[in-house]
């Protein structure tokens, strides 16, 4: 490789925290990690390896994070004990940060809120979608239980370099378009191995334009695609994010000009409409207008995707004042406690009841199929999470469609997926609210 050869941003991170000046795709590095996270599905299994392999201590207390988010509250004996696990291990250790009922959120919007991953670093999960924190410039992505373990030992990794994929957003976003609407075309465009083991890069004027929420929900959402991580430069609006809540020094990288990459793609963002992913693969994307009428049992708003505030604020702009349709279950999960008592402060809650819809406190819960809105045979939901993998909500007989918490607001009121000007006046002035600043 060149001396002076330029990079990626994913390429510059994994270089500086492997201690090398240079690297380039395909290159094996042991790498430092920044931080190490387990949920309460994962982390049973890589506190196991951690006691096999004899280790005694995690390599730093304060970079080891435990969550126990997807049957919390514990749904049955079995989800209490793997909590039991967690909470025993945490004490243990004497760990900084490990989050239950009352503090415990969705992994994927909790550790961003709280400043724990920053931009420039390294951070690491036993949970595929760990790849959401690319949205603040860092390298994330998710591993296995027994790398966990390795992970919270040694606090380093090997990792084969990926290549970079740049992805070129432009144009004028339409209105109720997010992040979401984004990454589900880009998905239905690539296919769900359209990235393999690459990192996606998301870059443009209009990725610019995207709130935070909608750019947590892009690389959220990268695995999908089968990249290794997904990855967007710091600017303004991310430095406005992450310094009230950092709590130690962070660096900020760029991609060189000249870097190299596998493949390049641009999108003009104002050919791009509300999507929807139907069953059963995440790439099944088509334009709401185009699916036809499709009833459906139940919708949920929120998840690691799309449970951010502004995702809840766009649900009550739609739902205000309505009802939701007949036999329909509307299921309402603020990713975090901060969300939920901002939303509640907010008077979200109160529209969200009005209008016949359920609260739960923050959890994964339906997203897999774990509890809070599980499917029976032949029942569709439509939901704004992240997979809809046959019987990923419940039954293997039952269907999952994925869309932005929009589409999701108001097909709740319909009763089947419909676009939002279908229940919102055209040109209503709060319509692109939801993901654009």
């Amino acid at each position: 490789m060149k001396k002076n050869a330029p990079m990626t941003i994913t390429e510059k991170i994994l270089a500086a925290h492997a201690g090398k000046k240079r690297v380039s795709p395909g290159k094996l590095l042991n790498v430092r990690i920044d931080l190490a996270l387990g949920n309460d599905i994962t982390a049973p299994l890589a506190i196991k390896a951690f006691k096999e392999i004899g280790a005694k201590k995690v390599f730093h207390r304060d970079r080891v994070v435990l969550v126990p988010d997807h049957f919390t509250p514990a749904k049955d004996i079995l989800s209490a004990e793997q909590c039991k696990i967690l909470r025993e291990f945490a004490k243990a250790q004497r760990l900084t940060h490990f989050f239950e009922i009352g503090e415990c959120g969705i992994e994927h919007a909790l550790l961003p809120e709280k400043g724990l991953v920053l931009p420039g670093e390294v951070a690491i999960g036993a949970d595929s979608h760990t790849c959401t924190y690319g949205a603040l410039g860092a390298f994330s992505t998710g591993v296995g239980s027994t790398d966990l373990a390795a992970a919270m030992a040694t606090g380093k990794l090997w990792f084969k370099v990926p290549e970079s994929f740049k992805l070129i957003y432009y144009g004028k976003i339409n209105s109720w378009v997010s992040g979401k609407d984004l990454i589900l075309f880009t998905i239905g465009d690539i296919g769900v191995d359209g990235a393999l083991y690459q990192a996606m890069e998301f870059c443009g004027e209009a990725i610019q334009k995207l709130s935070m929420a909608s750019r947590f929900t892009m690389a959220n959402m990268a695995i999908e695609a089968g990249a290794k991580n997904g990855i967007i430069e710091p600017d303004e609006t991310t430095l406005q994010f992450v310094k009230p809540r950092a709590k130690r020094p962070y660096r900020i990288y760029r991609s060189d000009r000249e870097a190299n990459y596998a493949e390049a793609r641009e999108y003009n963002v104002s050919k791009i409409f509300p999507q929807v992913a139907l069953p059963h693969i995440p790439s099944n994307v088509k334009d709401v207008r185009e699916i036809g009428k499709i009833e459906i049992d139940q919708v949920i708003i929120g998840s690691c995707t799309n449970g951010h505030l502004d995702d809840l604020r766009v649900a009550a702009k739609i739902l205000k004042g309505k009802k939701t349709a007949p036999s329909l279950r509307l299921i309402i999960i603020p990713a975090t406690p901060e969300i939920y008592h901002q939303a509640l402060r907010e008077g979200l809650f109160e529209i969200f009841l009005s209008a016949g819809a359920v609260i739960s406190p923050p959890t994964c819960g339906p997203c897999l199929g774990g509890h809070m809105g599980v499917l029976a045979e032949g029942e569709k939901a439509l939901a704004t999470t992240n997979r809809n993998f046959r019987g990923r909500m419940g039954h293997s007989q039952s269907e999952v469609y994925l869309s932005s918490p929009a589409v999701a607001a108001a097909s709740a009121i319909k009763g089947w997926i419909c676009h939002p000007d279908e229940i919102m006046k055209k040109g209503f002035k709060g319509s692109r609210v939801q993901g654009v600043k």
